[in-house]
């Protein structure tokens, strides 16, 4: 006689707020409550948020350091029929949280896999930051190491689109003092500092007023940040004059980037941006390291 299996559960990814509770939406509570198991990134955390609703759903926990066997216990309960409901700390899970290698091997299985979408800390700050978000780039969180977070920086100097990092508060200083290292002090960027709560700051300036921003009052330098800067623009060959193009290349030969587009503009009275840009575009060329220090 052949068995019977029950069809095989569904995983819910369930966005959660990041801040305000009253931006959770109804379908999430009610997949919360309805599913067998809650797969919570840290459950202490997350009992908080399910107290508040009156969610009663069992939780384990399931994070970046979760073993291969976490990943195997959920995919035999979605495969005995019953349904799980991925969540993270806040916001959308996945999106700079733990869940790919889940999702992952669950849609390996053929199991069916269903978003319930909410609050996202980047779309929240692209949606309020006033610079472009037609076109834009998430990188997540910077690297840890400085040397290493230097690189990525001059590896997207030349990126059109806005680019989009998240970064911790005991880092957010030397994030910003690397990016203006990297991207030039003159480039626009906005910093959205604990989205939705009652500390909430959304400020646009660029790298280096910033960074006296940030030095200026230790409060701005709490909470969780997203950074966006806004693309590198290219530089159109009338937007600077062919004398200004020849002091910036003689002053290459012999300063970093930054000092060169900074004594080019005071001697030429073309915008640093423009020599700034100008600059990294011949080092890309020519497949150097600018250096900005």
């Amino acid at each position: 006689m052949t068995a019977i299996h029950a069809p095989a559960g569904v995983l819910y990814i369930v966005a959660t707020p990041i801040g305000n509770l009253g931006d959770i939406t109804a379908r999430a509570i009610e997949t919360l409550k309805s599913v067998a198991l809650i797969a919570a990134e840290d459950t202490r955390h997350s009992a908080r948020l399910l107290q508040h609703f009156g969610i009663q759903t069992r939780m384990a926990s399931y994070h970046d350091f979760s073993d291969d066997a976490r990943v195997e216990q959920l995919l035999r309960t979605l495969l005995d029929g019953q349904s799980i409901a991925l969540i993270s700390d806040a916001g959308t899970p996945l999106i700079s949280d733990p869940g790919y290698r889940l999702v992952s091997a669950v849609r390996a299985q053929g199991v069916k896999v269903v978003p319930v979408p909410g609050v996202c800390a980047a779309f929240a700050a692209l949606s309020a930051a006033g610079i472009p978000s037609d076109r834009f780039t998430f990188e997540g969180f910077p690297p840890a190491k400085q040397a290493a977070r230097l690189k990525l920086f001059e590896s997207l100097q030349r990126e059109p689109r806005t680019l989009v990092f998240y970064e911790s508060p005991h880092r957010i200083l030397d994030c910003v003092d690397d990016m203006a290292r990297g991207f030039g002090s003159e480039r626009m960027a906005v910093i959205a500092r604990e989205l939705t709560k009652t500390f909430e700051t959304i400020h646009g300036d660029t790298l280096g007023a910033l960074q006296q921003w940030l030095r200026a009052d230790e409060n701005q330098q709490r909470g969780e940040f997203v950074i966006l800067l806004r693309g590198a623009e290219p530089v159109q060959d009338e937007q600077v004059p062919p004398e200004a193009r020849r002091v910036l290349a003689v002053l290459l030969e012999e300063l970093s980037v930054k000092q060169a587009t900074a004594l080019a503009s005071r001697l030429t009275g073309v915008k640093k941006n423009l020599l700034y840009a100008l600059a990294l575009e011949g080092a890309a060329s020519a497949g150097d390291e600018p250096s900005s220090t």
